[in-house]
């Protein structure tokens, strides 16, 4: 059951600043390691025939890595887009602990949200997995098929579309009436918060990151527009407007890939 949330007075300056510090700080880690690993395969394309090398049997060890090329990759990605939620909890938090309510510190909050979207990362790695033993993805993580890649495209179009984007989008782009909605005090309510934060998100989300086997997981131009998207869709004004245009688009971009692949 949720308890009462505490009216959000102004964060200070430099609560403010010290959290967008952490979270610009997080985001630029994450982003640092793609770039690196985009290099590294970068250069062993350039080296030799990579795309004509048979693809081997994954290891412990090579599921393990590319799990955490996920997580990571999703946190670079999806960590902005949450500002705006965090910055909120932060000053309902400190509301909160004038209040006597036992506060939980922000990156509890935070690591919810991270929780959840590593969740997701999982769910991606072993679709990569499934996809390169069907022989539908390249070395260099591209979807090697125009059926494949025309579906995924259709299949986001489509979903930008449906009821089910437009709730979870909502619940992204009004960060007061979530957290008043799902509040709960203590380290547990804040880890909470931002796991159910993250679900709604995923479920706005979960499509559009499918793409990245369309252009390329590890396609640092594809990943940055993806995030782009994203962030702009929760909160320019004509986010959700827009959204339902770039469904349209998608729609049109697979139908002629399929036409024409």
């Amino acid at each position: 059951m949720t308890g009462s949330t505490p009216a959000p007075g102004p964060l200070p300056r430099r609560d403010r600043t010290a959290i967008l510090f952490a979270l610009t700080g997080v985001t630029a880690v994450a982003w640092a390691y793609l770039i690196v690993r985009a290099a590294e395969m970068e250069a062993m394309a350039t080296a030799g025939p990579i795309a004509a090398t048979p693809m081997r049997p994954w290891t412990g060890l090579d599921f393990a890595l590319m799990f955490a090329m996920w997580a990571i990759m999703m946190v670079g990605m999806m960590v902005p887009t949450a500002a705006p939620m965090t910055l909120l909890y932060a000053a309902v938090a400190r509301k909160a602990a004038r209040q006597s309510t036992p506060p939980a510190p922000v990156a509890v909050f935070v690591a919810g949200y991270v929780a959840m979207w590593t969740l997701f990362s999982l769910g991606a790695t072993l679709a990569q997995w499934a996809l390169e033993r069907a022989a539908l993805l390249s070395p260099m993580m591209v979807s090697t098929s125009p059926r494949l890649g025309a579906g995924l495209l259709i299949a986001a179009g489509l979903y930008q579309l449906t009821p089910a984007k437009a709730a979870c989008l909502e619940h992204c782009r009004s960060p007061a009436h979530f957290i008043a909605g799902h509040w709960r005090p203590g380290p547990s309510g804040a880890f909470r918060l931002g796991l159910e934060h993250g679900a709604y998100c995923l479920g706005c989300c979960w499509a559009l990151m499918a793409l990245l086997f369309v252009g390329g997981v590890m396609n640092l131009l594809w990943i940055a527009g993806l995030a782009v998207f994203v962030l702009l869709e929760k909160i320019v004004p004509l986010g959700a407007r827009g959204g339902r245009i770039a469904g349209g688009a998608l729609i049109l971009a697979g139908l002629l890939l399929l036409a024409t692949g």
